[in-house]
């Protein structure tokens, strides 16, 4: 068990004053029983809102929501929140075979957030692209179990992909940043999740944070760490929902903090809603994590 502190700050600032609106952030670590417990949390608007309310959303993600006033020419947020993350245990591999994954799908009766029939079919960001099929069939092939097949996509997309920030925006689809080989996190996530669902693996899009360490030698930079996306896959009933993370070519752990998951980034994105503005606006979020001491 590792107990985390967390630290997110994001400003905004406005060419001209920006007028009211409402916006939902969906930033808050998840309090997930057996998996992650929020200790606590603190949250700073300014300026204040004019109206503020939390409420979870169909998939259990915290979502804060707020009324921003009209005429500020910045807009900051601070979230502080302490966490214990016990990392994801991966022990024998009890799921059945790829063959076998169809059956045990139809024999989940339920429609719960966390079912498996909602992360089946394709999603607004996540359409069928035959390219991503066609590496996903070909990258898995003579897989034994359907973990092992959800291992090889991931090892085989990270191979295929590298990490570029200035290759894709946050709405370029995953066929132009598969083609160019290129992308973020995000990119490799909706990548994935895209070409499980064409093996017939149920797959769900993760946010949430994901402390990074300096290279040996180097020192620790304050604000260093991450927003961080990954993939949330259904193993079948023996073994559930297991977590692998492609960027980093690694089942999640310690370090991975989830926020929320969903069908695709437009479910759990940190900040949607609408704000009037006239003129342009520029942002920078940091993010610091530390680990209490032992």
């Amino acid at each position: 068990m590792t107990t985390y502190t967390l630290k997110l700050e994001i400003h905004y600032t406005f060419d001209r004053p920006a007028g009211a609106g409402r916006q939902q952030f969906r930033i808050l670590p998840a309090d997930l029983p057996g998996r992650q417990r929020l200790l606590a949390s603190t949250l700073r608007l300014a300026p204040q809102p004019v109206e503020q309310r939390r409420f979870g959303d169909f998939f259990g993600t915290g979502v804060i929501e707020a009324t921003i006033p009209a005429g500020l020419s910045r807009f900051d947020l601070a979230l502080t929140a302490r966490v214990d993350r016990p990392g994801q245990q991966i022990g024998a591999d009890l799921s059945p075979p790829p063959a076998g994954l169809a059956m045990e799908i139809a024999a989940v009766h339920s429609i719960a957030p966390d079912a498996p029939h909602h992360f089946l079919p394709a999603s607004r960001r996540i359409p069928p692209v035959a390219e991503i099929s066609d590496f996903a069939h070909d990258t898995t092939r003579g897989s034994q179990s359907v973990r092992e097949m959800i291992e090889r996509l991931g090892l085989a997309l990270h191979d295929h992909m590298t990490f570029d920030s200035q290759a894709t925006m946050v709405d370029t689809p995953p066929a132009e940043a598969f083609a160019a080989g290129r992308g973020v996190c995000q990119d490799f996530a909706q990548i994935m999740v895209g070409g499980l669902r064409s093996l017939g693996v149920p797959a769900a899009y993760v946010a949430g944070y994901l402390r990074t360490l300096p290279p040996p030698g180097k020192p620790r930079l304050v604000g260093a760490d991450a927003m961080h996306a990954w993939v949330r896959a259904w193993a079948g009933t023996g073994t559930g929902w297991i977590d692998h993370d492609p960027t980093n070519a690694c089942f999640a752990g310690a370090d991975h903090i989830d926020v929320g998951f969903g069908r695709d980034y437009g479910d759990v994105a940190p900040v949607t809603g609408m704000l009037r503005l006239d003129g342009s606006q520029s942002g920078r979020h940091s993010v610091d994590i530390v680990a209490d001491p032992e």
